[in-house]
């Protein structure tokens, strides 16, 4: 007797829909991801992974400032904003199974026109990774500022980035964010 196992085919992973941008008029530097990770999507925190050093990173930045905890997201937020920073990510939807830049699939690039007018004093695209990065020239295309603004790419925050020490992460996040005026040189 024979045993046939009839394969079932896989179904896709369910489209993932990504966070809204936080930003306020007086935002000069937009950071960019590529697509929260499953931490945030199910936190509906940008950066919530607790491996994560982005907030670290930035707490660094300004230790004069004590930022809220992890616990008071809309502080947290609101701390970033009274800085000139804003969150978004480059993508706006896509498939992805766990967290990691290489497993999207069929992504959707947010609509960065709709942004601009959020944001009139916008100068600086900061990438936080490769995956958001090769997406610069045309972020900075549709937001219409192509050649009055200028995009920079980050070592990432995300606990995959390991090569990176949080000191050197820290430091490139530093001259990144003095080259915009937002922390002393």
């Amino acid at each position: 007797m024979s045993l046939f196992l009839q394969s079932t085919p896989l179904a896709p992973p369910a489209r993932l829909q990504g966070l809204a941008p936080v930003v306020a008029a007086n935002t000069r530097v937009l950071v960019l991801g590529s697509f929260p990770g499953a931490a945030s999507l199910a936190a509906q925190q940008y950066y919530a992974h607790p491996q994560n050093q982005f907030w670290r990173v930035l707490q660094a930045l300004w230790p004069q400032h004590p930022q809220p905890g992890r616990e008071d997201y809309a502080g947290r937020c609101a701390w970033l904003l009274a800085r000139g920073l804003g969150l978004w990510d480059v993508y706006d939807s896509c498939e992805r199974e766990g967290s990691l830049d290489a497993a999207i699939r069929r992504p959707e690039v947010n609509d960065f026109a709709a942004l601009r007018m959020r944001c009139p004093q916008l100068r600086v695209l900061a990438h936080n990774g490769a995956e958001s990065f090769r997406h610069a020239d045309a972020a900075l295309a549709a937001l219409g500022l192509a050649g009055s603004a200028r995009a920079v790419k980050l070592p990432s925050t995300s606990p995959a980035n390991a090569g990176w020490s949080f000191e050197r992460k820290r430091q490139a996040w530093h001259d990144a964010l003095a080259a915009a005026g937002l922390v002393n040189a």
